[in-house]
């Protein structure tokens, strides 16, 4: 009888143990274990000065650990070169909008992702030229192919980032507050391409970095809230969007809503006797 063939198990994504950054006398990270499995989409939520900034820079590589061990697709920091693998995460990032060059064109923005720089210089090979504009069509912005940067919206720029990142043929693409600067109209928009892009054929792993829980839409399964540097919970999404945790992480009473799979925050105000 011939033995059935074992199920290969995919390595996570994302492994964290036991984090910790220091610098100096202030604790940036604090302890933070975390796990993010492949086919997860995960939210990590949390408050200005919570950590997230720190955690991204972490996880790019551009911020040191003091302790603790910590592996990328498949890779152990420490033992790999973080510079190469960068080349395999997809970041959007409004450090990198701000770079962009006003004449370079929505094509030419794109392409440049796969090489990791900024304002492209000479001609585009044509294989390049060809993965642009389909990834163009991809995120539904394939008319903007000749559009100078300096003439794009703010929601278009974003969509046009998220290309770029694409570019490289990313496992993992992180979102670092992506809808800042965005009116309602192109934020609602741009959350709704998201939606769509999450639910693709061998999408990548989404990490959307944000303190509004507005923007967390249905194909996000996994939310982690960040504190004072710590993890305050991880976990599934219905299980983790409580007002009662969401108090803490916000150091505020608050309400939370939930309607038809997106949420809406309110905040109770405080009262003060006059005198």
């Amino acid at each position: 009888m011939a033995a059935t063939p074992r199920k290969r198990i995919k390595p996570p994504v994302l492994e964290i143990s036991r984090l910790r950054i220091e610098r100096g006398t202030t604790t940036l990270i604090d302890d933070i274990s975390w796990r993010v499995a492949a086919g997860e989409h995960w939210v990590v939520l949390g408050s200005n000065g919570s950590g997230k900034t720190s955690l991204l820079s972490a996880l790019t590589g551009y911020l040191m650990p003091t302790e603790g061990e910590m592996s990328l697709l498949g890779e152990r920091y420490g033992e790999s070169d973080w510079r190469e693998l960068r080349k395999r995460i997809g970041l959007v990032s409004s450090s990198i909008r701000q770079l962009m060059a006003e004449s370079e064109t929505a094509l030419e923005a794109v392409v440049t992702g796969k090489y990791a720089m900024i304002d492209h210089w000479g001609a585009i090979e044509p294989a390049d030229r060809k993965q642009g504009l389909r990834i163009l069509r991809d995120i539904e912005c394939g008319y903007l192919a000749d559009r100078p940067w300096i003439y794009l919206s703010q929601g278009e720029r974003q969509r046009v980032m998220i290309g770029r990142a694409l570019m490289s043929r990313p496992k993992l693409l992180i979102l670092d507050e992506p809808c800042a600067g965005l009116d309602p109209a192109a934020r609602e928009h741009f959350l709704q391409f998201l939606q769509r892009l999450g639910k693709q054929r061998n999408a990548p792993t989404l990490m959307l970095v944000t303190h509004h829980v507005e923007e967390i839409m249905p194909v996000f399964s996994h939310v982690m809230i960040l504190k004072d540097g710590g993890v305050l919970a991880a976990g599934g999404k219905t299980e983790m969007l409580t007002s009662q945790l969401l108090s803490k992480a916000f150091d505020s009473r608050v309400r939370l809503k939930q309607t038809a799979g997106r949420y809406a925050l309110t905040v109770t105000p405080t009262t003060k006797s006059v005198m």
